[in-house]
């Protein structure tokens, strides 16, 4: 198939982009990786007469570090690029991890990371694990430019609160906390493909071992990449033993609501992201237990003064 007709731009700057967007609204898109965009033209679920091409912008193609502590990705920051960055898999390992289960190296080449998050497919891996980071996104327009948090910006399934005429400048997000661990974990019909279900998890550890606080955050189960809040609150003050990790699939079950599909049903789906879930926790509790954060079977572990963040 066949993309519809559309006039192309390649705007130099970014005010140059942010008048193209302003001007043309609604009839006008971004193309920054093209890597979700150009089948959606392809196939005619979206006929805009405008094309914005942002490649051309200067300062959105580096990876840089905050002042503050943490990390901005803007919009040009290629998904392959910060894959293979030692530094942000040093202190945002949970980023590099799911990186590497996104589609296949050829896509993470041109793929960006901020144009999987505008576009926003519910059961892709960057929305999961900005959401599980906290992560705050700067959109820009012809007026000024706003900051939205993770928390407000998935708003239904391929819909964020990006407007028809602003620009996805960048996501940042803050070190994680000492003492914190955590992991990514989905499953997929055939690597490479959009996940049946997928599940990030960021997990801190207090000095005695049980949990401070959490973020878990499952795709492919609702409309938006979704907050385990039940798991979240129950797990606190545990130590992530095998009981909680039993009851933690068990509030899944019980709270999870995913539609079916071609794919895969809905009971499959909730039994899926509940098993997930459980196989994530693991996953922290191990990291942490080998770092002497935490300990096994609820029983404090050798905690270390410097607790360090967890791959």
């Amino acid at each position: 198939m066949k993309p519809p007709r559309f006039t192309y731009h390649a705007p130099g700057t970014v005010a140059e982009a942010l008048s193209l967007l302003d001007e043309h609204g609604d009839q006008g898109k971004v193309l920054a990786g093209g890597q979700s965009l150009l089948p959606v033209l392809s196939f005619r679920l979206a006929t805009p007469e405008h094309l914005i091409d942002i490649n051309r912008l200067p300062g959105l193609d580096e990876i840089t570090r905050l002042t503050s502590g943490g990390w901005r990705i803007p919009a040009l920051v290629r998904q392959r690029q910060a894959e293979r960055s030692p530094r942000l898999a040093a202190s945002a390992p949970l980023l590099t991890e799911a990186l590497t289960q996104v589609a296949h190296p050829q896509i993470r080449n041109r793929g960006t990371i901020c144009g999987s998050l505008a576009h926003a497919d519910a059961s892709a891996e960057m929305p999961a694990v900005m959401l599980a980071l906290n992560a705050r996104m700067t959109i820009a327009s012809a007026a000024g430019t706003r900051v939205v948090g993770a928390d407000d910006f998935f708003v239904f399934h391929m819909t964020t609160a990006i407007e028809a005429n602003e620009l996805l400048l960048s996501a940042e997000f803050d070190d994680p906390a000492p003492r914190t661990y955590t992991s990514f974990t989905e499953f997929a019909p055939r690597k490479g493909d959009f996940c049946l279900a997928g599940v990030a998890a960021s997990v801190t550890f207090a000095g005695d071992g049980t949990v401070a606080g959490s973020r878990v955050v499952a795709a492919g189960v609702a409309a938006t990449p979704l907050r385990l809040t039940a798991v979240e609150e129950l797990i606190i003050g545990s130590a992530l033993d095998a009981g909680v990790l039993a009851a933690a699939k068990q509030a899944v079950s019980d709270t999870v609501d995913p539609s079916g599909d071609v794919h895969a049903d809905a009971e499959y789906r909730r039994q899926l992201v509940s098993v997930l879930v459980a196989r994530a926790l693991g996953t922290v509790q191990e990291k942490a237990v080998r770092a002497g954060d935490a300990g096994q079977d609820g029983k404090p572990g050798n905690v270390k003064e410097d607790g360090k963040n967890g791959a």
